[in-house]
């Protein structure tokens, strides 16, 4: 046998084969590494998803996550989110190796809701929130709701002109509430207290009426003391300065107002239609008063 012969048999195995060369390991390093990052990108982007929308389950009725001011802080709890659960989904399926990545991925995430359905009522929770137990997600949830009360407040006094007079800002007051109760569920009613925010501004705008239409001030007084918000302490220190006592009472009128609008904010009506601004003007001698909605 020739020597190149020789050499050429000793390049084979025992069977005659040829043993793969360096380019084809290489080449299956790759792939497997390309899968690795694969598998990586969906276990984070199914991560933020499950972030996205327990987060939506979160804020329900609290607030727009994803509103002009709120977006910013949400999407950075989301990625904050999605990379904590990525970790944690690859540290346990590392410990266990029984689970799949993507399936730890998005069951952590519903820690954002499932820390929620604990918590009070917004009307007796005073601001606080739920300490969560994630690297400087707490700071970012907290960012996330005042951002979202900015929102709300936005949203809520566009709808609301302070150049309107005493008698718009009725003729508003009774629009708006009769819009949110026709589009309120049944049973949801009673909990948003519409009626009662519209008498409050009732009396409040009652006894405005009788100060701009140079009432006497007897008159003005047993007003106050026929409504049950107008009875209240904060007003009796301007019963002398009645030109005062008026702006307050209607601004106190505008937050009442602002707060009702709040209710079909949180019920999701953001497509109401602001009030026209049209009301029949008062009348001259101003004895008709304001007689209650019905």
């Amino acid at each position: 046998m020739s020597r190149g012969g020789g050499m050429w048999l000793s390049l084979c195995d025992d069977k005659g084969r040829f043993p793969p060369g360096p380019g084809r390991g290489c080449d299956r390093e790759g792939r497997g590494m390309a899968h690795d990052l694969l598998r990586f990108a969906i276990t984070f982007v199914l991560a933020v998803v499950s972030a996205a929308v327990f987060l939506a389950l979160r804020c329900h009725r609290e607030g727009r996550p994803f509103g002009p001011s709120s977006r910013w802080w949400a999407l950075a709890a989301m990625l904050l989110t999605g990379v904590t659960s990525t970790a944690a989904a690859y540290a346990s399926v590392a410990l266990m190796q029984v689970v799949p990545p993507f399936v730890v991925s998005i069951a952590v995430p519903s820690g954002l809701w499932l820390s929620a359905l604990e918590r009070q009522p917004p009307e007796q929770r005073a601001g606080r929130l739920p300490e969560v137990p994630l690297l400087g997600l707490g700071l970012l949830l907290e960012r996330l709701h005042q951002a979202m009360a900015d929102d709300r407040l936005t949203w809520c006094e566009a709808r609301v002109d302070q150049m309107w007079r005493w008698d718009q800002l009725l003729a508003a007051a009774r629009y708006y509430k009769a819009a949110v109760k026709d589009r309120l569920p049944t049973s949801e009613r009673s909990r948003a207290r519409l009626d009662a925010r519209l008498k409050a501004i009732e009396d409040r705008l009652e006894v405005v009426r009788l100060i701009e239409d140079g009432a006497a001030a007897s008159k003005v007084h047993a007003a106050m003391h026929e409504g049950r918000v107008t009875r209240e302490k904060r007003y009796e220190r301007y019963r002398i300065d009645l030109m005062r006592l008026a702006a307050l009472l209607r601004h106190d009128s505008e937050r009442e107002l602002v707060r009702l609008l709040g209710v079909a904010y949180r019920y999701r009506f953001y497509r109401l239609k602001p009030f026209s601004g049209t009301a029949d003007p008062p009348p001259a001698n101003g004895s008709a008063g304001i007689r209650p909605h019905p």
